[in-house]
This record gives C-alpha cells, sequence and structure tokens, in this order.
C-alpha cells in the first residue's frame, strides 16, 4: 500500500463512531407517534454540509423537489436560517461559477465561500503556493490554482508544448519538428491533480516523465529518483453520477491508473504528500471551519454542536462523515466552541440506490463488498453505514428539521401533531 504522508498518525487513533439512531434506519416524514416541536429560527444549533451530485443535480438537471425542500431553510428576509456549505468533489471550475449554478438552480444566494471544491482546502497549504508547480485536469487549471494562491503553476498543455516529443500517442499530435518552446518554470517541484483530466494518455506519460526525473521532463534519471517529488491530489471518488443510468469514471479512476503505472515501472509505491475532497479529515474540518464563521457573522449565539453530512456516495460522503465524526468524539468534552458530532445521512438519488446492506463482519466484507474508496484509507465497514438513510434531499431535511425542533419560517407555529 502507499503512504499517505501526513494523516496516518490521525487515521491510526480513531475511536468508535457515537451511537444514534439505528444504523441505516429509514425515515418518513409523515412517521407517526412523534409530537411535532418548534424552535426559534434565530439562533440554531447545527450546520448542514450538502454533496451536490447525485444529491441536489444530476449533471445539469436539478433532482425534482431540492429547490423546494431549500426553502424550509429561509427565514422571513429570504436568507438561509441555519449555516449551509456546499460540500463536492467537482472541481473542474472556480467557486464563483459553482455558487451562481447553485443559486440558479435552488432559487437561493448562494455565495462563493459556501461552496467547497474537492480543492478548496489548498488554500491552506501555503507551503507548495510559491513553488513552480505543475496542475492536472480540465477547465481554467490555471485561474483555479492562481485562485487557491499558487503564483507559478503550469498546466499539462504548457509541458506538452514545451516539449512535444514526450506526447507521442496521437499521432495526429506529433510534432513536425523537434523545435522547443522557451521553458520558463525550471524543474516542477510538486504535482497538484484536481481532478481527471480529458486526455488520460498524455497527463498518464507527462505526470509519470515529470515523477521519474525529479520535475525535470527530458532527463531520464537512473536509478528513479524516490521518494518521488510532492503530491497533492484532489478528488478521490472512483465512480460518479450524472445524467447517465450508471456511475461514471471519476477522479479516483485516474489516480489508481496511474497508481499502478508508477508501480509497474518502478516498483514501488507512490506516495501523496496530501489527499484532499471528501472522504479527507481536510476537507471536513475546512467545511467545519465555514459553518463556524457563517454562525459567527450572522451573529447566531448558539454554538454549533451538530453537523449533518447529506450525499448519495457511500465510500466518499458517508465514510467521510462517520470519519469526522470519529475525530470529533475523540475530542469530546475539550471543548464546547466546536462541534460535538457530524451525522451522515444517505439519500437514493445518486451513487447510491439501496443496495445490499454491508456485512457487519470486516473479513465477511473483504471478501464479497468491493471497497470503492482510496487504497490509502483503510476500509471499516461501520464507516460506509449511514446514520440515516433516507428517499431525497427532501426527506432528509424534514428529519434533521424534526430532530432538531426546527421549523419553516412558512409553517404555523401553532401547528402540532399529536401522537
Amino acid at each position: 500500500m502507499g503512504t499517505f504522508v501526513g494523516w496516518p498518525r490521525f487515521l491510526s487513533r480513531l475511536v468508535k463512531k457515537k451511537s444514534g439512531w439505528p444504523q441505516g434506519a429509514s425515515f418518513t416524514a409523515s412517521s407517526p407517534g412523534v409530537r411535532r416541536l418548534f424552535a426559534s429560527n434565530s439562533s440554531p444549533s447545527f450546520g448542514l454540509l450538502f454533496d451536490i451530485d447525485g444529491v441536489l443535480v444530476r449533471g445539469r438537471n436539478p433532482i425534482p423537489g431540492a429547490a423546494e425542500a431549500f426553502r424550509k431553510l429561509l427565514d422571513s428576509n429570504g436568507k438561509l436560517a441555519v449555516p449551509v456549505v456546499f460540500v463536492t468533489n467537482a472541481g473542474n471550475c472556480l467557486r464563483q461559477e459553482r455558487a451562481a449554478e447553485l443559486s440558479r438552480v435552488l432559487g437561493i444566494e448562494v455565495l462563493a465561500n459556501q461552496v467547497i471544491l474537492s480543492h478548496s482546502p489548498l488554500q491552506m497549504f501555503h507551503h507548495f503556493q510559491n513553488k513552480c508547480v505543475l496542475v492536472s485536469g480540465q477547465g481554467p487549471v490555471e485561474e483555479v490554482a492562481k485562485d487557491l494562491g499558487f503564483t507559478n503553476a503550469v498546466s499539462i498543455e504548457a509541458v506538452r508544448q514545451a516539449y512535444p516529443l514526450l506526447d507521442m500517442v496521437d499521432e495526429s499530435r506529433r510534432p513536425r519538428s523537434s523545435n522547443l518552446l522557451s521553458w520558463v518554470c525550471g524543474h516542477l517541484a510538486a504535482i497538484v491533480l484536481l481532478g481527471e483530466p480529458v486526455r488520460w494518455e498524455t497527463s498518464l506519460q507527462l505526470i509519470l516523465d515529470i515523477l521519474l526525473s525529479a520535475g525535470r521532463p527530458t532527463e531520464w534519471r537512473t536509478p528513479t529518483p524516490y521518494p518521488h517529488i510532492p503530491i497533492l491530489a484532489c478528488n478521490m471518488d472512483l465512480l460518479w453520477m450524472a445524467e447517465a443510468q450508471m456511475p461514471r469514471f471519476g477522479h479516483g479512476t485516474f489516480l489508481l491508473c496511474l497508481e499502478t503505472l508508477y508501480r509497474k515501472i518502478t516498483g514501488r509505491e507512490l506516495q501523496y504528500q496530501a489527499l484532499i475532497g471528501k472522504p479527507s479529515p481536510v476537507t471536513y474540518q475546512f467545511a467545519e471551519h465555514l459553518i463556524l464563521s457563517q454562525a459567527k457573522e450572522r451573529g447566531w449565539s448558539n454554538p454549533v454542536r451538530t453537523l449533518y453530512a447529506i450525499g448519495d456516495n457511500p465510500m466518499a460522503d458517508i465514510f467521510g462523515a462517520n470519519l469526522y465524526n470519529r475525530s470529533l468524539q475523540r475530542q469530546s468534552g475539550d471543548s464546547s466552541s466546536w462541534p460535538q458530532s457530524c451525522e451522515s445521512i444517505l439519500v437514493c438519488t445518486g451513487v447510491y440506490s439501496n443496495q445490499d446492506k454491508v456485512p457487519s463482519d470486516p473479513e465477511e466484507s473483504l471478501t464479497q463488498t468491493v471497497f470503492h474508496g482510496h487504497r490509502d484509507f483503510k476500509f471499516d465497514p461501520s464507516l460506509v453505514e449511514a446514520s440515516y438513510v433516507v428517499q431525497d434531499v427532501a426527506e432528509a431535511l424534514e428529519l434533521i428539521m424534526k430532530k432538531e425542533g426546527w421549523r419553516s419560517s412558512h409553517e404555523n407555529t401553532d401547528e402540532v401533531t399529536q401522537p
């Protein structure tokens, strides 16, 4: 197994997840026998983390009922009455663009600082931001890198143009001459993998060239330098859900190809300086920071005690939320200034669609259940079991509002459902 630099000690000291309602329990908003409570909407004590693809949208299409459900979270002024962040493993755009798209889909104002893309926590990695780094992905990768604070980022396309003889798979793109463009970056000090590229063969070839040459793409070095230059990778999703009926390859699939090729060529394991995006604890810590910042900016006095993470992917959204819940439980009692738990809610509108339950026996799970998570995250069956399983995001919000004794500003405050 490869090394996940910086987090193995964290992972090895995790404790059991706090028990709550029965894991895998289904909830229906009209369930009888529960008194409907109402509380003041002025100071919430919980925060919401929403995945996007498979929860709110499928590709470009909104999931039915998502916009209507979000209206229950608005106060009388049309603003969100609870702290909310949108946490997605997508990363081929700027936060401002995704915020504008969500505003259109949901019919509410979503700000850029409420959106966490897979690469958003990289803005905390100051050590690499002034170095010459390679950025891989699709979309405006250099602009994204600049937005994250990287001042000297180079794209795969820039490397290909400077060293055209390195990209030889597609005959139509082979150079007619061997003239090289001027290369102003010097050696590359790190590789930042933002998301899956379009031309996988080009990216795999050039990234391996850079790893095998210690950042100097035309220098074949013997023996192969190891450890290789640092890699920061975002978005470990093996699969994701778009308009198609079946899940599509995600960046995790590209990482798997890169890891396999590196091991086949060198006999060694690819190492990561950091893995960012769900289920990484780094991403959930960043989401918590934004939730607490929102509460402070809005002047809400109650401390945020509970986080609810709503997602469609057991191997990313649920695994990550449960893993972060373990870390919160480990800190429980140390302070009242941060959340005490992170509850995971699985919806059936995306990657997950009521498949068979994961066996409770880890040995049985390892042989009978395929783990789609990244190799550097040890599989634990309990981490892919959601605290709650619901049909869609509307039902998830009904569950949360009932559990928190919360009410919509559109509801009658005197309404009570008796047993």
